[in-house]
C-alpha cells in the first residue's frame, strides 16, 4: 500500500578505488623493458539530486542501504582500471540533508540541485606512474583508498505556496480535491489524512500549489496527534488558510475555539532561524460546510468576530462548491504578492568555494597523554590518504611513505612537538600506529636493493663516518698492542729473527756456547 514518508535514514557506502598494478614489461629480446603497471580506477560517487517528479522518500524507506560500484584494479601493459559508475539518488524538492548528529549539510530547495553525499575512493597509482629518473623500476604500487561510508538523514519539508491548517475532519482534503486535480483520501473520521497532500490550483494568470497539512489538535507542538510530525511542512508556505468546521457535532467545539487552539500550536512551533514566524505570515479563514443549514447560521454568527480580528473570511462548501471561486482568487492574490515581495528581496548569497590558502598546513599534530607516555597524532587529509594508499607488506612502499611524510614536514613538526626516537605516532583519527624512528636522509631513490625492499628498514644499517673512524682507530690500537707484545717476547729471548722464527726450549744446550768452546 502506498504511503508517505518524510524522514528516512540512508546507509551509504561509496565505491572504493582500485589498486595500482606492479608489472614489468617483458617481450622478446627485452626481458625487463621497464615498469608498465596501470593505475586503478576511481570508485563511484553517491549524488543526491532534487527532482520535481519525486514527491516522497518512500523508496529510500523501503531500501535504505545504497552502495555505489567500486573502481577496477590496474593491469599490466599500461592498462588502467575501470571507473565505478556514480549513483544518482533523486529526492523531492525541499529535502534537507543532515548528518547523524543533526548538522544540516544542505537544503535542496531548488530543482536540479546536486550534492555529493558520499565521496568515492581514489584509485591507486601503478608502478609505471611512480617511475622517475631516480626511481626507474619501482617494486610497489599505491592502493586504492576506501570510499566514504556512513549514515545521513533525509527530512522532507513540502514546498507549497498555501498551507491548509485546521482540526481533523475540518474538510481540508475535500477542499484540495475541489479546487485542484488532486485526489486525496477523504472519509468521515478523524485523522484520515496521514501525509500532506499537494494540489495545483490555477486562478486567473496565477498558478500555485496548496498543501493539506494533517489535522492539528491541542498539544500538537508537543508531540500529540500527527501535528509534530507534519508541522515542518508549513515552514515553506507563503500563506496560511485556516479551514474551520462549522458543522461539527463534538461538544465544546466551535470555529472560534478551534482557531484559537490552532493559533496557539502554530505560535509554539519554532521555525528555523531566518524564516518568518508562522503567525506573521498572511492568513485567511474559510468557514466550511455551509451547505448544512445549521453550519450556515453558525458561520454568519462568528463572521463578525473573525473580521474584527483582522481576518478575511470566506464561506465555502466543498460539496456544492459555493464560495470556492472567490477563495481561489483571494489565495492567488496572496501568492502573487508573496512572489513579488520575494523577487524584491536581495539575492541569497552564493556559495563561494575558495581555494586553500598557500600557507595553510596540510596536517596538524596533536599531543595526547597516555599511560605509556605521550602519543603524537598526525591529522590531515594528505597523510591519512597516503597511509591508506600504502601496502605495508612491501618494504619499498613503506620507505616511499616515509619519504613523502618527511618531504611534507611531518618529521620536523614531530621534533618541535617533543617527539623522540621510539615515540608512539598515530596517523589519522583511527589510523596506523608507528614507533617513530627519525629519518636521517631521504635516499630511497638512490638505494640499491632488490625490488620491493628498502635497505633502510633492515637491521644492517650503513655505518656513519664517526663510527667508521672509531672502528679504524680500534683496529690500529690492536695492531700496535700486538707489535709491542712481540717485541717484549723477542727481547726476552723467546725467539729471534736471524734464521727465522725459533722458540726457546727449556733445558736445551746453548748452541752459541758450544761453538765458542
Amino acid at each position: 500500500m502506498a504511503t508517505f514518508v518524510d524522514q528516512v535514514t540512508l546507509h551509504l557506502k561509496a565505491g572504493h578505488g582500485g589498486n595500482g598494478c606492479v608489472s614489468v614489461k617483458r617481450e622478446k629480446f627485452k626481458p625487463l623493458a621497464g615498469p608498465d603497471g596501470g593505475n586503478g580506477g576511481d570508485g563511484g560517487d553517491i549524488v543526491l539530486v532534487s527532482d520535481t517528479q519525486t514527491t516522497t522518500l518512500l523508496g529510500y524507506h523501503r531500501a535504505p542501504h545504497r552502495t555505489s560500484p567500486h573502481g577496477g584494479p590496474g593491469m599490466g601493459d599500461h592498462r588502467a582500471g575501470y571507473h565505478g559508475e556514480g549513483m544518482v539518488l533523486p529526492v523531492p524538492v525541499g529535502t534537507v540533508v543532515k548528518s547523524t548528529d543533526g548538522t544540516e549539510l544542505i537544503d535542496m530547495v531548488e530543482p536540479g540541485m546536486r550534492f555529493v553525499v558520499a565521496l568515492a575512493g581514489q584509485g591507486g597509482l601503478g608502478n609505471a606512474s611512480l617511475a622517475s629518473t631516480k626511481r626507474k623500476a619501482p617494486g610497489f604500487a599505491l592502493l586504492g583508498t576506501p570510499g566514504w561510508e556512513g549514515d545521513v538523514l533525509l527530512e522532507l519539508k513540502v514546498v507549497a505556496d498555501i498551507a491548509l491548517v485546521g482540526y481533523p475532519s475540518a474538510g481540508k482534503s475535500s477542499l484540495v480535491a475541489a479546487i485542484s486535480a488532486a485526489k486525496p483520501k477523504i472519509a468521515d473520521y478523524p485523522f484520515t489524512t496521514l501525509h500532506p497532500n499537494l494540489g495545483v490550483v490555477e486562478s486567473g494568470d496565477t498558478r500555485y500549489t496548496v498543501a493539506d497539512v494533517p489535522g492539528l489538535i491541542e498539544g500538537a507542538s508537543e508531540g500529540k496527534g500527527l501535528g509534530l510530525e507534519f508541522l515542518r511542512h508549513v515552514e515553506r508556505c507563503t500563506a496560511l488558510l485556516h479551514v474551520l468546521d462549522c458543522a461539527t457535532l463534538e461538544p465544546g467545539r466551535d470555529p472560534i475555539s478551534d482557531l484559537d487552539i490552532i493559533l496557539g500550536e502554530l505560535a509554539a512551533y519554532p521555525v528555523p532561524e531566518g524564516q518568518l514566524p508562522l503567525l506573521e505570515r498572511p492568513q485567511l479563514v474559510a468557514l466550511n460546510k455551509i451547505d448544512v443549514p445549521e453550519a450556515r447560521e453558525l458561520a454568519e454568527l462568528v463572521r463578525p468576530e473573525l473580521e474584527a480580528r483582522g481576518y478575511r473570511v470566506f464561506d465555502i462548501s466543498t460539496v456544492s462548491h459555493e464560495g470556492l471561486r472567490q477563495l481561489s482568487f483571494a489565495l492567488g492574490e496572496l501568492v502573487a504578492q508573496g512572489r513579488a515581495a520575494k523577487a524584491a528581496e536581495p539575492e541569497k548569497p552564493r556559495i563561494v568555494i575558495r581555494p586553500r590558502a598557500v600557507n595553510e598546513s596540510d596536517f596538524v599534530i596533536k599531543v595526547e597523554g597516555g599511560s605509556g607516555g605521550n602519543i603524537y597524532r598526525v591529522v590531515g587529509q594528505k597523510p591519512e590518504r597516503w597511509v591508506a594508499q600504502t601496502d605495508f607488506t612491501n618494504d619499498e612502499a613503506i620507505g616511499y611513505l616515509a619519504d613523502r611524510l618527511a618531504k611534507l614536514g611531518v618529521e620536523n613538526e614531530l621534533f618541535k612537538s617533543g617527539a623522540v626516537a621510539g615515540s608512539t605516532v598515530v596517523i589519522g583519527r583511527d589510523g596506523h600506529v608507528f614507533d617513530w624512528e627519525p629519518t636521517l636522509s631521504s635516499t630511497a631513490e638512490l638505494a640499491t636493493a632488490p625490488r620491493g625492499s628498502d635497505p633502510r628498514l633492515s637491521e644492517a644499517q650503513r655505518s656513519t663516518h664517526s663510527r667508521r673512524r672509531e672502528t679504524y682507530l680500534e683496529r690500529m690500537d690492536a695492531k700496535t698492542a700486538a707489535r709491542d707484545e712481540m717485541m717484549r717476547e723477542r727481547n726476552a729471548g723467546m725467539w729471534n729473527d736471524d734464521e727465522g722464527f725459533e722458540v726457546e726450549r727449556p733445558g736445551a744446550p746453548d748452541d752459541t756456547a758450544a761453538k765458542e768452546d
